[in-house]
């Protein structure tokens, strides 16, 4: 198995900081790359390399109605496992899988389908949704081809390679079973797995009675320059988590937040390990599975599910429309929504399932006690650059 976690395109990226000013950028002796807004129109096929964020604003017109696009097809008859596609699969010999998921469990997940179908070898890309989203713009923008699988933390880019034509209609057969509202009625992408963002801490610079309960705790004075976070113009995940906080909550409390001098880091794999490691005795986001996964190894965290809610991300998964092992991307899109794929990510990577046979995830508490923050990827869409502006002024980004 082949496995990238770097950058091909290279990209601006954040380092971690700590401060009112939570962060500097590579480069530090040049001035930020800027991003100038592109032409947004109809017959505009692609957008160009950078123009990421601003075809997000269109993407929210797309989903508010404000703009109009021609009609997908119905959806596809629902796909099973074949011996007839196994062997072409085979054929192929690999399937290239773009992924926002933890490197780690992106790993396994490959190691498990080579294991599963011998003969095919599974090359994981794996990068943050923003930075997965601007490179899937520019490949295809300078026709490049390579991804045949793509994962996305940030449902609203499952929504705009559906809208740019990009993914193919293709509706595994377990997909059936999933809520109505976690696939696409036209086949093109599913929810293949979901977390939570609880509040962390380490159980051994923080007792539990002092920790924090809720996101307004995380305002006490007694936690300025003890809190760890993660960024939303790198992880889809973030994106998420601030887009409900800030409608359910309000952006004074980031306002407020931003005061707090957070030690800023990209990934929201990356707060649980800062925390474990002692950097930081508190987080204030990060995808629930990589603590759950830290916990079960012995790292001295636990968490806290907030008074408020719970932030929910669910993470989307699709098959290419021009992948170029097309056989294999749909074997693997199929072994991805199957049970055993799904009871994997459940059992390995202690993600959550909207399969009706995978189990709860070991360590996890039910949904049914707690108080949960709903996802609405078509909202989010449309609030991306309102979020980022405000992210920017408020962490002096």
């Amino acid at each position: 198995m082949v496995v990238r976690a770097s950058h091909e395109i290279p990209l601006s990226r954040p380092r971690e900081r700590e401060g009112p000013i939570a962060q500097r950028w590579e480069g530090e002796g040049s001035p930020r790359p800027t991003l100038t807004r592109p032409q947004l129109r109809l017959g505009h096929p692609l957008p160009h390399a950078g123009e990421g964020f601003w075809y997000r604003a269109l993407l929210g017109l797309l989903i508010a109605g404000l703009v109009t696009m021609p009609a997908f097809a119905a959806a596809p008859a629902p796909s099973s496992v074949t011996p007839e596609l196994i062997d072409a699969a085979k054929k192929e010999g690999t399937v290239v899988f773009y992924t926002s998921i933890e490197l780690q469990t992106a790993e396994k997940v490959g190691e498990a389908f080579e294991k599963a179908y011998p003969g095919i070898h599974v090359q994981v890309e794996r990068n943050g949704a923003e930075r997965i989203f601007q490179r899937l713009e520019q490949e295809r923008g300078a026709g490049i081809h390579t991804a045949d699988v793509v994962e996305c933390s940030d449902m609203t880019a499952l929504y705009a390679w559906k809208q740019q034509g990009w993914l193919a209609p293709f509706l595994p057969q377990d997909v059936t079973k999933w809520p109505a509202d976690q696939r696409d009625p036209d086949g093109t992408f599913a929810t293949e797995r979901f977390t939570l963002s609880p509040i962390l801490y380490n159980t051994k610079l923080v007792k539990p009675k002092d920790a924090p309960k809720s996101f307004a705790d995380l305002l006490d004075p007694k936690w300025d320059g003890k809190i760890v976070k993660a960024h939303p113009g790198y992880s889809g995940t973030i994106m998420t988590v601030t887009f409900e906080i800030s409608r359910d909550i309000g952006w004074d409390f980031f306002k407020k937040l931003g005061q707090q001098h957070i030690m800023q880091v990209q990934s929201a794999a990356d707060p649980p390990k800062k925390v474990a490691q002692g950097e930081r005795p508190v987080a204030a986001d990060g995808g629930e599975y990589v603590p759950l996964q830290m916990i079960s190894q012995g790292a001295p965290l636990a968490l806290v599910y907030p008074t408020e809610g719970t932030p929910s991300i669910p993470g989307g998964a699709g098959v290419m429309i021009d992948a170029p092992h097309p056989n294999a991307a749909k074997l693997f899109d199929l072994y991805l929504f199957s049970k055993e794929g799904q009871t994997l990510l459940v059992h390995l990577a202690r993600l959550r399932s909207f399969h009706p046979d995978a189990p709860t995830p070991e360590g996890a508490k039910p949904l049914s006690e707690i108080r949960i923050m709903k996802a609405d990827p078509a909202a989010q869409a449309k609030e991306v650059e309102e979020i980022k502006k405000k992210y920017a002024e408020y962490f002096g980004l």
